[in-house]
C-alpha cells in the first residue's frame, strides 16, 4: 500500500490531536497533572524524611581471641626426634611439645657429672690430710718442749754425776800418791769420771740438736701443706669447670625441649615428622590463650578515621558460612586504632551473643565487616554525592 504524502499525514495527525483535545475538555490532563504533583510530593517527603543507613565495609576481617597469641619457635637448630603437636589440643604451660636430638649433650653431661663426683672425694681427702698435718705441728711442738724438759733434767743430773765422779777421781789420785789406794782403784775412778763427763756432753749435744731438727720438720711440714694446698686449688678449679660445664649442658639439653610458654589451645601447627631438620627460630605453631573471640578488621584511613567510633553497630559475614543459611554475626565496635600501620587502620569489634548460632566460632575464621556509619535522608545523600562530584570537577 503506497504511503501518503508528508503534508497529508501531518494534516491528519493534527486533526486527530485537535479532536482529542476537544473531546477531553481538560479533565484528563488535570488528573494527570494532579497525579504527577502528588507523586512528586510523596517523593519529596520520602527524600527528606526517610533514613538511609550508610556502611563502611572491610573485606579483610577475621575472628581472633582477645588475648595475644604466643608463637612456638625453635630455640636451637637440630634434628626432630619427637613431636606432640596436634591442632586444637589443649596444652599446659611448661608441657614439652617437641624434642630435638640431644644425645651428644646427654653423653657429655654424664661424663662431666662422673668427673665431678670423682673430684669431690679427692678434695675431701686432701683437706683431711691438711688438717692432720696442720694439727700435728702443735703436737710436735708440745712433744719437743717436753723432750727438752726431760733432756734438760737428764743433762743436769749427768753434770752432777760427772762432777761427783771427777771429785772421786781426784780424791783417788791423791790417795794413790800417798800410797793408800792402788793404781787400779785410782784409774777406775778416773775412768768413771771421764765416762760421766762424756754422758753429760752427749746429752748436751742431743739437746742442741732438738731445735734445728724441729725447724727442719716445720719447714718440711710447711712445704707439704703448700703442695696439698696447690693440689686442692687445682682440683677445685677442675670441679668448678665441671660444674659450669654441667650447667651449660643442662641448659643446652633444656633448650632442645620446646615447651609450651602458656596454657592454651594449639591454633596452628607445622606438619613435622621425626628426623626432619629444624632451624633456629623456625615457627612451629601458635598457642591461643583462653579468652573471648573478637573481630579484627582493617580499613582504609579515609573510611575509618573520623567515621568509625566505639559503640557503632556492625554486621560480620564469615566466609564459608553463607549468610542466607547461617545468618550474619552481629557485632559492635570496641576499639579503633589511632595510628596507621601498613596503610591500614585496625578496628576491633566485640561479637554479640548468639545462643542459637550454627556457626562454629573459632580463631582465624575470615570474613567481611559492615559498620553502620550514619543514618541520613536520601536527599542529603544525593546532595552530598553531587557536592563531591562538583568538588572533583
Amino acid at each position: 500500500m503506497p504511503l501518503a504524502p508528508t503534508s497529508t499525514w501531518m494534516a491528519i495527525t493534527f486533526g486527530r490531536v485537535n479532536e482529542a483535545l476537544r473531546i477531553d475538555n481538560g479533565l484528563k490532563s488535570g488528573a494527570v497533572l494532579a497525579g504527577a504533583l502528588l507523586l512528586l510530593g510523596a517523593w519529596s517527603v520520602w527524600a527528606f524524611r526517610a533514613r538511609v543507613t550508610r556502611y563502611e565495609i572491610s573485606d579483610t576481617a577475621r575472628l581472633e581471641l582477645n588475648g595475644a597469641a604466643y608463637p612456638l619457635q625453635a630455640n636451637v637448630a637440630g634434628e626432630l626426634v619427637a613431636s606432640h603437636l596436634n591442632l586444637g589440643r589443649q596444652v599446659e604451660a611448661g608441657e614439652i611439645l617437641l624434642e630435638l636430638d640431644s644425645e651428644g649433650q646427654l653423653l657429655s653431661l654424664a661424663e662431666q657429672r662422673t668427673r665431678l663426683r670423682s673430684l669431690q672425694p679427692q678434695i675431701a681427702a686432701l683437706r683431711a690430710q691438711m688438717k692432720v698435718d696442720g694439727g700435728g705441728s702443735s703436737d710436735e711442738k708440745r712433744a719437743l718442749w717436753f723432750s727438752r724438759q726431760v733432756a734438760g733434767e737428764q743433762y743436769t743430773q749427768a753434770v752432777i754425776e760427772a762432777s761427783q765422779a771427777r771429785t772421786e777421781a781426784d780424791r783417788a789420785a791423791h790417795l794413790r800418791a800417798e800410797g793408800i789406794v792402788s793404781d787400779a782403784e785410782a784409774q777406775k775412778a778416773a775412768s768413771e769420771a771421764a765416762s760421766r763427763k762424756a754422758a753429760a756432753d752427749a746429752l748436751r749435744v742431743a739437746i742442741d740438736k732438738l731445735g734445728p731438727e724441729s725447724a727442719v720438720r716445720d719447714r718440711d711440714r710447711d712445704v707439704r701443706l703448700k703442695q696439698i694446698g696447690v693440689e686442692i686449688a687445682r682440683l677445685e678449679a677442675d670441679a668448678t669447670n665441671a660444674t659450669a660445664a654441667i650447667y651449660r649442658l643442662e641448659e643446652d639439653v633444656e633448650r632442645r625441649r620446646i615447651r609450651a610458654p602458656i596454657s592454651g589451645r594449639l591454633g596452628e601447627c607445622a606438619i613435622l615428622r621425626p628426623g626432619v631438620h629444624i632451624s633456629e627460630g623456625q615457627q612451629l605453631g601458635v598457642i591461643l590463650p583462653g579468652g573471648r573471640l573478637q573481630v579484627v578488621a582493617e580499613f582504609e584511613p579515609s573510611a575509618a578515621l573520623g567515621k568509625v567510633h566505639p559503640g557503632q553497630r556492625a554486621v560480620v559475614r564469615l566466609q564459608g558460612f553463607p549468610w542466607a543459611q547461617f545468618g550474619v554475626v552481629p557485632a559492635r565496635v570496641s576499639h579503633v586504632a589511632g595510628d596507621i600501620r601498613d596503610g591500614k587502620v585496625r578496628v576491633e569489634l566485640a561479637v554479640l551473643p548468639q545462643p542459637h548460632s550454627r556457626i562454629p566460632f573459632q580463631h582465624g575464621l575470615p570474613g567481611t565487616v559492615e559498620i553502620e556509619i550514619e543514618h541520613l535522608s536520601p536527599a542529603a545523600l544525593v546532595l552530598r554525592s553531587a557536592g563531591r562530584a562538583l568538588g572533583a570537577n
